[in-house]
């Protein structure tokens, strides 16, 4: 296994992406802490392949959506909450220092995301910009400010696509799936990742705002 981490560092030194993804697919899920300690310490030294390849694994393991599901009695407000976890992983992966595994410190930043959640939901008045979700912001930022929108052009089509009929013409998760022909759950997951790499080729101006 470390020849293929190995390899894998190599490839995204040289930003070969269809190395570095083929060579994340072969890593087994035993092996999944090493793999996400390799991409998130290239992410937090500026590599936008491995912030890319970080979300996605994360994403596909299933360890964000469950450890919100541990902390959450609402099952319905999973799917937001843990697009938020995704969104400040990526942004604020310069302030991982591996001192621990990713897992616990992406543990850390679901707690935080979770006592957020409650505060927004026991809120009796309207809450000020600064106390949106990370989604929220995300959202309107993308929709409204053109360095932002920059970050959203840099992504692969995949995820800019779906990001930017949702997030720019405002479009409902059913009207984008409608127009791009996928399901309504592959469309969510989609936009939620692509926002999260916009909010990673943002970091080097906003470190801290996500955790």
């Amino acid at each position: 296994m470390s020849e293929v981490l190995s390899d894998l560092g190599a490839a995204l030194d040289a930003g070969d992406a269809g190395q570095s993804h083929a060579l994340v697919r072969t890593v087994p899920t035993e092996d999944l802490d090493d793999l996400l300690g390799v991409l998130a310490t290239r992410a937090r030294d500026g590599s936008g392949l491995a912030a890319e390849l970080l979300v996605e694994r994360l994403d596909d393991s299933g360890v964000i959506r469950r450890f919100v599901r541990g902390a959450l009695l609402d099952e319905s407000a999973v799917d937001d909450v843990s697009q938020d976890v995704l969104i400040s992983v990526a942004g604020s992966v310069g302030s991982f220092r591996g001192g621990s595994k990713v897992t616990t410190w992406v543990h850390t930043i679901v707690r935080n995301r979770v006592v957020d959640h409650l505060r927004r939901q026991r809120a009796t008045a309207p809450l000020p910009e600064d106390d949106l979700s990370p989604a929220q912001r995300m959202s309107s930022m993308i929709a409204t400010r053109a360095t932002v929108q920059d970050a959203l052009a840099s992504l692969p089509e995949l995820y800019r696509q779906p990001v930017a009929l949702r997030d720019l013409e405002g479009l409902s998760y059913a009207e984008v799936a409608d127009r791009l022909d996928r399901n309504v759950g592959t469309v969510k997951a989609q936009i939620s990742r692509g926002r999260a790499m916009v909010a990673a080729a943002l970091r080097g101006v906003q470190d801290g705002v996500w955790v």
